[in-house]
């Protein structure tokens, strides 16, 4: 962020109450001002001063509370706020603002936020949910620009199992951050990713594989999403929960993402091959599992696609190609020699020797080089990282 964004949290009176303090600490930590309304019923499940720890803020509950940094609260709020989002959204107040009804600080607030983005969370009995005046009420609200996050299936506070719990703090933390962490310079431009390592069996119970985690990958489709594009991603087996606000493809070997990729491809403004796919795969695979027999296990393989190799032959007129290279010598050599033989317009290298580059970790360090020059970045979150590289291509593109 550019600029430090304000978000307003309303909380309201239900049990999931307890949830949003740790969206709040998020925000905070992640570099946002937060400020916190509450009904009055909310403070039967979560004491202000919770609130008024994690953001450093005022907790304002009282519409005429005189002791507040703004002269008329509820409208100086809504002026300076970037963002609302009402979590847990009761069916009380889903009623009010759905027909206009301020009657405390959260709904006189609200009201007065005509120009940002607001997101309703909505958790309560499933039965409530379901009741059709609340999706009519739902529906009112949709129709006036809120967006309604989908509540989630599950055991409800009140011993029941259904639709209706409030969804967690990290995915609530997602939607915030996909509206407001970055410009949004990508809008219109189609993305293409791929991530993660793929798997080559060698017999139903072996594969052969590698070290990479996709966090690279996943955080280029975040950053593009997050800033506007259409994005793709291509996924090989990884740990990493599916990002939100991106199409994602599920594959395992490195056959099935060069048809993946192919088809993908052809729609895309930007292709960004951040997979580590295997260059070998067993020419053979049994359909038992081997059993051990003498001292060695001869394997014989055979190459797989050279999926960079395709895109840079089949590169549409305007398509921008990056690829990736991870090497342990001689990396600006070995990664120019890349980009040349395989037709790209710009690759980020880095080297597994560096401290905080390697597979696994949350951080990198590294080298976009293009046909003109090198751009050395310094050691960065992978987000940052994957911000960078889409400046340096937007960069080129608009060159």
């Amino acid at each position: 962020m550019e600029q430090k964004k304000t978000v307003v949290l309303g909380v309201t009176g239900g049990i999931a109450a307890y949830k949003t303090a740790s969206l709040a600490s998020m925000l905070v930590k992640n570099g946002y001002d937060v400020q916190v309304l509450m009904t009055r019923n909310a403070t039967n499940f979560i004491n202000p001063i919770v609130f008024e720890t994690l953001t450093k803020h005022k907790c304002l509950i009282d519409t005429f509370d005189r002791n507040f940094e703004y002269s008329v609260e509820h409208v100086a709020l809504a002026s300076v706020a970037d963002l609302v989002m009402i979590a847990p959204a009761t069916a009380n107040v889903i009623g009010k603002l759905a027909h206009g009804i301020a009657d405390d600080m959260l709904t006189t607030t609200v009201m007065a936020c005509r120009r940002c983005p607001k997101f309703i969370a909505p958790a309560m009995n499933s039965e409530m949910y379901l009741n059709p005046v609340v999706q009519d009420n739902l529906a009112i609200l949709k129709k006036y620009g809120y967006e309604v996050i989908e509540p989630a299936e599950g055991h409800l506070a009140c011993g029941t199992s259904g639709i209706g719990k409030m969804p967690e703090p990290e995915e609530l933390y997602e939607y915030i951050y996909h509206e407001l962490a970055w410009e949004k310079d990508m809008i219109g431009k189609r993305v293409l990713v791929t991530a993660g390592p793929t798997q080559e069996a060698i017999d139903p119970v072996r594969y052969i594989t590698n070290h990479s985690s996709g966090k690279m990958g996943y955080a280029m489709a975040k950053v593009c999403a997050a800033r506007g594009a259409d994005v793709t991603l291509v996924s090989g087996p990884t740990s990493i929960p599916k990002p939100m606000f991106v199409n994602v493809v599920l594959v395992t070997t490195a056959k099935e993402m060069f048809e993946a990729v192919r088809r993908e491809a052809e729609n895309a403004d930007i292709v960004c091959k951040a997979a580590a796919v295997a260059d070998y795969r067993p020419k053979y695979v049994n359909d038992q599992k081997m059993k051990k027999s003498g001292e060695q296990m001869v394997l014989e393989l055979e190459k797989t696609d050279d999926i960079l190799k395709y895109l840079g032959e089949h590169k549409k007129p305007g398509q921008f190609l990056c690829g990736f290279s991870m090497e342990t010598e001689n990396m600006v050599e070995n990664s120019r020699a890349k980009l040349e033989k395989k037709n790209l317009d710009m690759i980020a290298a880095n080297n597994l020797r560096d401290a905080g580059a390697g597979f696994q970790g949350d951080t990198n360090r590294m080298t976009l080089i293009t046909r003109e020059n090198e751009t050395a970045l310094p050691l960065l979150s992978k987000e940052e990282t994957a911000a960078r590289i889409l400046d340096m291509i937007l960069d080129q593109m608009n060159s």
